[in-house]
């Protein structure tokens, strides 16, 4: 057997391919800089990129090192995406996944250790992981020309960072479309602190699903570049949300799953009455928002995107697209469902709580049920006091106008689409303000790479998030601290929207 060709740490790079400087100093041209340290950014595009701090630069490996400890544990993962049959429950679908099984394979690690993934690459295209949510190495984060050259099919690469943060995360590809396939898997990361709080703990990712089921997300991209808003054929619809504020969507999905599985074919999950149960919940749908609950119980949410709140009741959540939201609930006497409700797609997951025998209820009663309680967007939860940012003035306040879609299904971030030779510059140990303003009739779930940040709501101390849903028409602000050099892409995580433009780099420089 041929050995697949190699690309990690101690390798090298095709560096036709690799366009960034991975050197320590980037070179290349600029412009007056976008950032202002009044807070008071100048209008206009983003600025063209020189002197960045590339994914090879010493500061890189500096800032690994520090996440470091001695007699740091080690873990060793395999990763292998290929082509095969999925079964959705009665359903099956030739798709892309990580060892056949939908979602892949859960990686737990504790806090502080030291992951070695190695991936081979049996697709038929090139392929990447970005590790969503974690303050990794740069050199590390997955994205294709800005941090790393695309894994090419037949390839293979080991990835290899610490871990420094607990929480609830996943991992998924950053090329193309490939998300909205089946690759994609949980990654939690323990902290020995927890558990106190309760006896069992459950993972669920949600989903919609398209793949294999006689279209592709390539093809659904493409049509909807051909036919813009209201182009049918791209399998576009004009969903709407109260919850939102405006349009849920642009895609049909056929199908929506928890834990790999339609609502017909539900997985169950079993408890003893009463005890506490952990949600550790993950939004990995492409296009779409999910109304979350159990009808009749009502949870605590705990963390936001891995980062403690102050538990905060709610009867029922709703997650953007790759936020993640851990709660607590009492299991219920009687079979329950819990319930992801496609927001203003009219579509049904759920995975069943299981106490003991009884009658399962009815799917459609059950959201009836769940739809007719309040629904909270986490924005303005307060994040725990331990996790909080402390009361700082931003040296640099960077306007995102979000925007589209434009003719050919455009979306864009300051006017511009996505060019990793262009962004927004910020410093070493800077304090660093976004300011998020949706100029568009739909929602937008806005991701950084490589940091969490503090949402300025609820008073300037809402929770800690990296993902942040931004509704129509509304502006969010977010603080963060530059603690994490390298380049860093900051997108739209409506996969469609990211395609199409709505992404840029937020460029540590020198």
């Amino acid at each position: 057997m041929r050995r697949p060709a190699q690309s990690g740490p101690g390798s090298a790079f095709d560096r036709r391919r690799f366009l960034i400087g991975a050197g320590g100093v980037g070179a290349g041209l600029v412009i007056a800089g976008c950032g202002s340290s009044t807070g008071a950014p100048p209008a206009g595009g983003e600025t063209l990129l020189r002197n960045r701090i590339g994914p090879g630069a010493p500061l890189i490996a500096a800032a690994e090192r520090a996440r470091q400890t001695v007699g740091q544990r080690m873990v060793d993962v395999g990763l292998s995406p290929s082509v095969g049959p999925v079964d959705l429950g009665g359903v099956v679908v030739q798709t892309w996944s990580y060892g056949g099984q939908l979602p892949g394979k859960e990686i737990r690690l504790r806090r502080g250790d030291l992951l070695r993934a190695q991936l081979t690459n049996r697709l038929p295209a090139p392929t990447t992981v970005h590790w969503h949510g974690i303050a990794l190495r740069n050199d590390m984060d997955g994205v294709p020309v800005l941090t790393q050259p695309e894994i090419a099919a037949g390839a293979a690469m080991r990835y290899e960072f610490t871990v420094p943060d607990p929480g609830t995360y996943w991992f998924h590809p950053h090329v193309g479309t490939q998300l909205d396939r089946g690759l994609y898997a949980p990654l939690i990361i323990e902290d020995p602190a927890d558990g106190a709080g309760y006896d069992q703990e459950l993972v669920v990712v949600f989903d919609d699903w398209l793949d294999g089921t006689g279209r592709t997300p390539d093809q659904v991209l493409a049509d909807l570049k051909a036919n813009g808003m209201g182009g049918m054929g791209g399998g576009m619809q004009m969903a709407q949300s109260a919850a939102l504020h405006g349009d849920a969507g642009d895609v049909t999905y056929p199908h929506y799953l928890a834990n790999g599985r339609i609502a017909a074919a539900a997985r169950s999950f079993t408890a003893k009455p009463g005890q506490r149960v952990r949600l550790r919940m993950i939004n990995a749908g492409g296009d779409t928002a999910f109304r979350v609950g159990v009808p009749g119980t009502p949870m605590t949410i705990t963390h936001t995107d891995g980062y403690p709140v102050t538990p905060t009741r709610a009867d029922a959540v709703l997650m953007g697209m790759g936020e993640r939201i851990d709660a607590i609930i009492t299991m219920p006497a009687t079979p329950t469902p819990l319930l992801g409700l496609a927001e203003g797609k009219n579509g049904i997951s759920q995975v069943l709580l299981q106490p003991g025998r009884g009658a399962l209820p009815d799917p459609a009663a059950a959201a009836a049920a769940l739809m007719a309680r309040p629904v909270m967007l986490v924005n303005d939860i307060h994040a725990a006091a331990a996790v909080q940012l402390s009361s700082r003035t931003p040296d640099v306040t960077h306007d995102m106008t979000i925007a589209g879609p434009n003719p050919g299904y455009a979306w864009t971030i300051n006017g511009e689409a996505y060019d990793p030779n262009r962004g927004l510059e910020v410093h070493q140990g800077q304090r660093v303000r976004l300011r998020f303003a949706n100029t568009t009739t739909m929602f937008h779930p806005m991701h950084l790479h490589g940091h969490t940040f503090q949402v300025r709501g609820a008073g300037g101390m809402g929770p800690r998030k990296d993902t942040v849903i931004v509704l129509p028409h509304q502006t969010v602000e977010v603080d963060f601290d530059a603690t994490n050099p390298g380049q860093w892409l900051t997108h739209c995580h409506n996969i469609y929207h990211g395609e199409a433009g709505m992404m840029t780099v937020v460029s540590y420089v020198a």
